[in-house]
């Protein structure tokens, strides 16, 4: 099983996704443990000093003014997670609680936390056993961090509390514990908050995103490219001196996808040879690289935001390397928040275009020759009607999730955290508008490859008859009369969700950017 190895220097978005998805193992270097063992240094030395140390000696937010005497510490950190872990709701999804428990084992390796190596190493025991902590939707504000989710993570760590197994049932936490031989920790100053103070949910969810969404838009270009041939479109709009004199890196891989896995077609060119010769295609076919182009250098700039926020030490306070423990406001969600919401916006303009595609295949004043709404027998069957409806029921969702949480703040800890970025919950509206956008994508793709199948005497491209073979084995059925659509287009939602686009493009265009 592949390793993931923790050091003091933060972590990659690849080895999130090896340990979220992958299941990776996870160990400590040496470096980290040391790291680790300094620092408690440090926090054990304040301790024992008279003076007020705030994770360390005193209450927390609001409560911050409260001295609490050496005998009441452990369970003033028992207590901080147990009064914290107040989240309702539906259970977040495994791959997020994993990649949130990571990411706080990532931050408290870098030796800024105070954490003690027993704690850090039973963090990773419980990843390497499989055990995950029951989370919930709701309770996270984004500011301190995402205090709820973290703390039924570190209520797993205590023992207490539910999680699931490897298995996939939900046990007591101490059930699972002592079924893998870990001993649950029994927290001493700091390690309480320390546990519970990043913005680990709102990162894990953005990597996530990352990748999904970096394949998505290359679906989106073998989409856009296969309705593009459908509509008999032109491809002169995508050669590249057209995009260099408007040099958007995004704009310029974009058209450079569509023109290559258009690259061999026999229908590009008829646009001026059919019934309603036209001199120029419809936005939602000639823009298409302008609009993914524009989301993949937003996918860029947020990939920037999460190397940084990886190579990050999130905590309030942290341990600095001249032995200070000093207060911030680094668990402040703000930089990670804003980009998830980037990328809702971006994913709903590309789930958008991609509808007004589809429409255009199945309107036949528009279409250029093609059967009303792709139908066998026009009046007698229905065709794709409906299966555009669906897609645009899922636009006009994403058009409401595009609006951003992190223009939203709501008070908080009795005005103490009195501005809060609502990270968690852009995060997780953004898991939502991809999963949408999954199925745009599918529900066109379904349409422009029927829509090739029924332009008969025209050879598409070879890179398109790859993607046509290859959702026809997924079994997904091609043009013909009525039939129950829903399998169809969940199966088609599938292959897209596997990458199997992308996957059976590359096949005759080799990599696409």
């Amino acid at each position: 099983m592949h390793t993931v190895v923790v050091g003091t220097s933060g972590t990659t978005a690849a080895d999130v996704i090896a340990v979220a998805r992958g299941n990776a193992r996870v160990e400590l270097s040496q470096e980290a443990l040391d790291a680790l063992a300094r620092a408690r240094e440090i926090v054990d030395a304040l301790a024992a000093k008279p003076e007020p140390v705030y994770g360390v000696s005193t209450g927390f937010g609001a409560l911050a003014t409260r001295h609490i005497d050496q005998d009441l510490r452990g369970r003033l950190q028992r207590n901080i997670v147990r009064s914290h872990a107040a989240g309702m709701g539906p259970r977040v999804e495994r791959e997020v609680v994993r990649a949130l428990m990571f990411l706080r084992l990532k931050t408290v390796a870098s030796g800024h936390t105070g954490v003690r190596p027993h704690v850090a190493r039973t963090m990773a025991d419980v990843l390497n056993a499989g055990i995950t902590p029951v989370v919930h939707e709701y309770g996270s504000l984004g500011c301190s961090g995402d205090l709820a989710p973290l703390s039924h993570c570190a209520l797993t760590l205590m023992g207490e509390g539910d999680a699931e197994g490897p298995d996939g049932e939900v046990r007591p936490a101490a059930e699972l514990l002592a079924a893998h031989g870990i001993t649950p920790v029994e927290l001493r100053e700091k390690e309480g908050l320390a546990l519970l103070n990043g913005t680990d949910g709102m990162l894990g969810m953005l990597v996530m995103a990352l990748a999904d969404l970096d394949t998505l838009y290359k679906t989106a270009d073998v989409t856009a490219a296969l309705s593009l041939e459908a509509l008999l479109g032109t491809d002169r709009v995508l050669r590249p001196e057209l995009h260099a004199i408007r040099p958007h890196p995004g704009q310029g891989a974009a058209a450079a996808n569509m023109l290559a896995v258009l690259d061999g077609s026999g229908l590009v060119g008829h646009y001026q040879a059919d019934e309603a010769p036209r001199v120029q295609d419809a936005y939602s076919v000639r823009c298409a690289p302008q609009v993914a182009g524009a989301g993949r250098d937003t996918l860029a700039h947020a990939r920037l935001v999460a190397e940084r926020e990886l190579a990050s030490a999130v905590d309030n306070p942290v341990v600095l390397s001249d032995g200070r423990v000093e207060s911030n406001g680094n668990f402040h969600g703000a930089p990670v928040a804003y980009v998830l919401d980037f990328l809702a916006v971006a994913a709903a303009d590309l789930g958008s275009i991609a509808e007004r595609r589809t429409d255009r295949l199945l309107d036949k004043n528009r279409s250029h020759g093609l059967p009303p709404f792709l139908a066998d027998d026009a009046g007698v069957d229905s065709g794709l009607m409906i299966a555009q409806y669906t897609q645009a029921a899922l636009v006009s969702e994403m058009k409401r999730l595009a609006v951003p949480a992190s223009a939203d703040s709501i008070p908080s800890s009795a005005m103490q955290e009195d501005h809060v970025s609502m990270g968690w919950s852009a995060a997780r509206k953004l898991r939502t508008a991809i999963g949408n956008l999954n199925r745009i994508l599918a529900v066109e793709l379904y349409a422009a490859t029927r829509a090739i199948e029924l332009r008969h005497g025209l050879t598409p491209a070879p890179a398109s008859r790859a993607v046509i073979h290859a959702l026809r084995a997924a079994g997904v059925e091609g043009p013909g009369p009525d039939r129950f659509l829903a399998p169809d287009l969940e199966a088609a939602d599938a292959f897209v969700r596997a990458g199997g686009v992308v996957a059976a493009a590359e096949q005759v265009t080799g990599p696409l950017a």
